[in-house]
């Protein structure tokens, strides 16, 4: 049986305070963005392949290079901000469950803990990791950030493409995090002013930040457009991530459900990855056979790290993952590439 997200979502409610909640689950504007996310999902169709051996499912996947990645699990944790609000073990606690699960885990910029901290953590589970990018007005602490995860063990940089500035949101004007948590990684600043979204990242800054990093492969998230998909792999990029940040930036964006499909076909020869609305194992299965290669989670994880720490995180996985492999052997795929094709789009 499927993870109740809704129900584990119901829970950490009670758990976290309103405004803690509110951050987590907000949506831009009036969240038509947010709320489409997941009802397009469920609008998507299988057309299940019969009479093919389903007899063992493998649901790992493996990313040629320069992405060099292999994980037991195509569902993987979306880089989201701020999880001591949700559990005192923080960042920590969500990447190392993501290692013994077999899934990749992405951290934010906005960590609460320190970057190395939590590649320490993943490297104890034999886990992978990639670290998330916002390119902020002191570019110089952007370039430090990268140094030091990079330094740290990550193996691929996620470049957010659709922040120029932060979205309006109405349920909450700022996150409630303290000082401490918010400039752990960044160090003390007698002015934030350099922490400011910087508006005029372009597709040039992809090359830079592979150059700094030492050569890390760089993704490029947010993007909802072939054309744009095309552009950033022309400028370098070694993937896109299909997103609309959770509804959480432009309101009435296009769901991902949506935008996947043409961005799939548009750049076939590289990888594909989404998040936004996913929240049982057909949403996944829908996302793979639609195009993509790995499926991320963002508010699932959190509901899931407020109710029950690193073992609440775990079971999610493992549960999404397990439920995952009945959905192939009902639609004939053996493996995940065997997906490709049985979706109908909504």
């Amino acid at each position: 049986m499927n993870p109740d997200v809704t129900q584990l979502e119901r829970r950490a409610r009670e758990l976290l305070s309103p405004g803690v909640y509110d951050f987590y689950a907000g949506g831009a504007g009036r969240e038509v963005t947010r709320r489409a996310n997941q009802k397009a999902w469920r609008r998507v169709r299988f057309l299940p392949r019969v009479l093919r051996d389903v007899s063992a499912v493998d649901t790992s996947v493996a990313l040629g290079s320069p992405l060099d990645l292999h994980v037991r699990t195509p569902l993987a944790i979306a880089p989201t901000a701020f999880h001591r609000l949700a559990h005192p073990d923080a960042e920590i606690a969500s990447a190392g469950a993501a290692a013994r699960a077999g899934a990749l885990f992405v951290l934010s910029t906005r960590s609460t803990c320190r970057i190395e901290d939590v590649g320490a953590a993943v490297a104890a589970a034999g886990g992978s990791w990639w670290f998330q990018v916002y390119l902020m007005h002191g570019l110089d602490i952007t370039a430090g950030l990268v140094r030091r995860a990079a330094a740290a063990g990550a193996q691929a940089l996620v470049l957010t493409g659709d922040t120029p500035y932060v979205g309006r949101k109405a349920r909450t004007v700022d996150a409630p995090v303290s000082d401490h948590d918010f400039l752990v990684n960044i160090g003390p600043l007698a002015d934030l002013a350099p922490t400011r979204l910087a508006a005029s990242v372009t597709p040039a800054h992809i090359g830079w930040l592979s150059e700094i990093s030492g050569g890390l492969p760089v993704l490029v998230k947010g993007v909802l457009r072939a054309d744009d998909a095309a552009a950033c792999l022309g400028a370098g990029a070694a993937g896109v991530i299909v997103s609309n940040h959770g509804g959480r930036q432009l309101d009435r964006a296009v769901p991902t459900a949506v935008a996947l499909p043409a961005v799939a076909a548009r750049v076939a020869a590289e990888p594909v990855l989404v998040d936004g609305g996913i929240r049982r194992a057909e949403d996944a299965a829908a996302a793979l056979a639609l195009g993509a290669r790995l499926v991320f989670l963002g508010r699932p994880v959190l509901w899931a790290l407020a109710c029950g720490g690193a073992d609440g995180v775990r079971a999610l996985l493992d549960g999404l993952t397990d439920d995952l492999a009945h959905v192939m052997a009902l639609a004939g795929a053996p493996s995940v590439d065997g997906l490709a094709g049985i979706a109908v789009p909504g």
